[in-house]
């Protein structure tokens, strides 16, 4: 909400304080101001001029001699390239030693040999916003009203020596999308009274000597969401331009004038926080209006001139017989004031904010008036914002208002009244407040209050302050006007608990820099996918329903993502288009799954880990050749992440899922007890794949994380330096090439037992001297006794039966 201080100053005294002054005081109150914007932009010396004469300029065809009546005494001879320059205008004119927005300054000078002695000013050239201007003033000089005085400073003539204060207003404070919202505000903050319009003298004065009741009706047969309408006739109406005034006050707020009719409805709408509506209303049948609700596969053609199909929720104004307006959010094209309209229907309606915001929200139009709708308007603005807008119009626009409000009610609003104990309102904010220092606050709030038994208020709140319906509302009222910083500093009272971690919380935050200290960055990527990428790369559940999106925001985006590998491998694509060939990436994030062809209940939400690594492992270098990542890189990552946690039983199963490389890819197991449960996989990414996604050699990892949380230790374990030697023995044996390296791990700790401190495989070796389909595997042992030194006869008889298992299990021999 944009409050100019000029206009603000209208309703409340803001004397003694600056625009930045005020601002200081509102944000230290609760309400945000954002800037406070000047809206002189560096404009002095520039007054109103009078165009006595224009002629031709004798040697340029498009340039102008003026000669320019500026009330200081002496004409003025400017040479002017503006084709709208014409004799008889008001203009504002920049003289000698005048400044303009962005330093220029104004001399005498002399153009194609003719004195120029000053500047005809465009609204562009003094600083305006001319998007903000009358389309038909946008180019050329700026040409002001006839009754503009001459000698007058532009300053003052366009309200330019004036400030804007732009609210950023929290969701709550609607109240102050109104300038008599923010002079209540300010009022309270300066202890000062709030001076409200006063329409009733011109109403009178403006009577058309018919009644309004005999040519217009107003029905609500959509009772629940139109508690109020009322509306107002006025004849005789000139369309025309607004006085400058007002339209000074709408483009301060970032408001385009447009005409007098449209500009008054906007005017009261900024001044009351109530939106208001014109309709022609020679163009309503019988003048009638009905508030119902749209009929399936209805249409209207809005004053935008978009044909919208509406839906049966949306609230429409009819006139009985075909829509106007869509309620609170747009009038229609077939009832729209034009120069022509002689009678105008006013509306002032009180439109349910939740239909109003789901009309707009799927029609895609956002307006000021909807806006206001939607945060709920003041039920006991709708009629004074209704005759003040009709008072304009008399004024104005030369309107007769027709005697009487034509108006429907379907609703009632219930007085606010709300309990105020001073022991309540010390106990929450930590003073020593009396109830007559609370009173003079609630006062400066122009809240109505009476004594409610000991120590107790009765607050009457009135019904502009919607966001008031509990006494701690009230409470801090009573915190911000009496200053923050006047509240002392306590200590909290009551039961505190030292805050934490959940176990998936901590273990999350391990991984992640676990992982970046081996080396990988973390991203984050859309929640959403396009089909076809699920369709590639399935993931973890293939069997997944597709869950669509209502309104995506784009074709790419339009279902929920299973898998997070498809948005890894697109980083991975986007990185390499810029020459960033070596990438190893990491994503936590959540995949949603259903059952359901429709959905009926929430999708499941699962948290996924996973890696994408590609491109080299290390560069090359005087003393070392460049390598390539392999699977082993990848499931180094992986186990060391798994070691910390703590996590036992993981089996890696050769596997050849769907996207992946047959021979270079693991299918992740975690085993708790009898049970055997998939996690995750692991492996190189089907060479078809990287051809289409124009990747070299790329590895990924997809692994769910509850099982893995919940496998993972709670705590960590330390051990003790161990205090006694280790006896070492290598082995070499010859199996088949396709028994898994892995099992014959598992066998030598299950025959070892605790004697077994480390195994590590330190060669494989293949070639025509073993024989087709063997290999030889040697591995490294190391023997340990935590409490004692181990005799070497018993780790000779140790690793005779690690040796025997292993050629009883996997028909191994020993090579020699």
């Amino acid at each position: 909400m944009k409050v100019s201080y000029q206009w603000l100053s209208e309703y409340v005294d803001v004397s003694g304080y600056s625009a930045e002054e005020l601002a200081e005081k509102l944000t230290r109150s609760g309400i945000e101001v954002d800037i406070v914007e000047d809206r002189n932009k560096g404009v002095t010396n520039v007054w109103v001029g009078f165009v006595k004469s224009r002629e031709k300029h004798p040697d340029a065809d498009k340039l102008s001699v003026c000669i320019v009546d500026v009330g200081q005494g002496e004409d003025l001879q400017i040479v002017c390239g503006a084709k709208n320059v014409d004799a008889g205008q008001k203009v504002p004119v920049a003289v000698v030693g005048a400044v303009l927005p962005g330093g220029l300054q104004i001399k005498r000078a002399k153009l194609r040999g003719v004195e120029s002695q000053g500047m005809i000013c465009s609204a562009k050239e003094l600083g305006l916003n001319d998007k903000l201007l009358p389309k038909e003033i946008q180019e050329g000089i700026l040409v002001l009203p006839e009754a503009t005085e001459v000698g007058q400073s532009i300053l003052d003539v366009l309200a330019i020596n004036d400030k804007v204060l732009e609210l950023d207003l929290t969701p709550n404070r609607s109240d102050c999308l109104s300038m008599l919202g923010a002079a209540y505000e300010i009022a309270a903050i300066l202890g000062r009274s709030v001076k409200l319009p006063d329409a009733e003298a011109i109403l009178k004065a403006s009577n058309a000597n018919v009644k309004a009741a005999d040519r217009i009706s107003v029905n609500i047969t959509a009772t629940e969401q139109c508690t109020h309408y009322a509306a107002r006739l006025i004849e005789g109406v000139r369309v025309g331009t607004s006085p400058l005034w007002m339209q000074n006050r709408l483009m301060a707020a970032g408001i385009r004038p447009i005409n007098n009719i449209v500009d008054i409805t906007n005017f009261v709408m900024l001044e009351y926080g109530q939106p208001l509506h014109a309709f022609d209303a020679d163009q309503l049948h019988n003048g009638h209006i009905d508030v119902r609700l749209a009929q399936p596969g209805e249409k209207l053609v809005t004053l935008d001139d978009v044909e919208r199909t509406l839906e049966p929720h949306m609230l429409l104004i009819t006139d009985g017989t075909k829509p106007v307006g869509i309620a609170g959010v747009m009038g229609g094209a077939n009832s729209e004031v034009t120069e022509s309209t002689t009678r105008i229907l006013l509306e002032s309606a009180k439109f349910a904010g939740s239909s109003v915001r789901r009309t707009s929200r799927q029609l895609g139009l956002r307006s000021e008036a909807s806006l206001r709708f939607e945060k709920e308007v003041n039920p006991e603005a709708v009629l004074p914002a209704l005759n003040r807008a009709a008072a304009l119009m008399a004024q104005y626009a030369a309107g007769q208002i027709a005697d009487g409000i034509v108006e429907a009610v379907a609703g009632s609003h219930k007085p606010v009244a709300i309990e105020l104990a001073a022991d309540r309102v010390n106990s929450y904010l930590g003073t020593e407040l009396t109830l007559t220092e609370i009173s003079q606050i609630i006062e400066r709030l122009h809240f109505t209050s009476e004594p409610a038994g000991e120590n107790k208020l009765l607050v009457h709140v009135p019904s502009r302050r919607g966001d008031i319906s509990r006494d701690v509302d009230l409470i801090e009222e009573v915190a911000r006007l009496y200053g923050y910083d006047n509240i002392p500093t306590t200590l909290m009272s009551g039961v505190t608990t030292p805050g934490s971690l959940t176990k998936e919380q901590s273990i999350r935050r391990i991984a992640r820099n676990l992982l970046t200290q081996s080396g990988l960055h973390e991203v984050i990527t859309y929640s959403f996918t396009h089909p076809d990428q699920t369709a590639l790369l399935p993931g973890l559940y293939p069997a997944s329903k597709p869950i669509s999106l209502a309104m995506p925001m784009s074709e790419d985006r339009s279902e929920l993502r299973t898998s997070l590998l498809p948005h890894l491998l697109e980083v991975i694509s986007y990185n390499r288009n810029r020459s960033m060939d070596d990438v190893a990436l990491f994503e936590i994030a959540k995949v949603y799954t259903t059952e359901e062809t429709t959905l009926t209940v929430l999708p499941e939400e699962k948290h996924l880990l996973a890696i994408a690594i590609t491109g080299k492992r290390r560069a090359s270098h005087w003393a070392q050749k460049a390598e390539s990542v392999d699977f082993f890189d990848l499931k180094g990552v992986f186990d060391r992440l798994v070691d910390y946690l703590g996590v036992k039983g993981l089996e890696y199963v050769s596997a050849a899922p769907e996207g992946y490389h047959p021979g270079r890819t693991a299918e992740l197991y975690l085993n708790s007890g009898d049970e055997s449960q998939l996690i995750g996989r692991m492996g190189q990414l089907h060479p078809a794949l990287q051809q289409q996604r124009d990747l070299d050699d790329t590895y990924v990892l997809e692994i769910e994380l509850a099982p893995l949380i919940a496998a993972a230790g709670d705590t960590i374990v330390y051990k003790l330096l161990p205090k006694y030697p280790a006896i070492g023995r290598d082995l070499a044996v010859v199996v088949n090439a396709s028994v898994p390296v892995g099992n014959m791990e598992a066998t030598i700790r299950r025959v070892a037992g605790e004697l077994l401190e480390s195994i590590q495989v330190f060669d494989i070796y293949t070639g025509e001297r073993l024989g087709a389909d063997r290999k030889s595997v040697a591995i490294a042992l190391v023997y340990r006794h935590a409490e004692r030194t181990l005799l070497d006869e018993e780790v000779t008889e140790l690793h005779a039966k690690v040796v025997a298992a292993l050629e009883q299990e996997f028909q191994a021999e020993l090579r020699k």
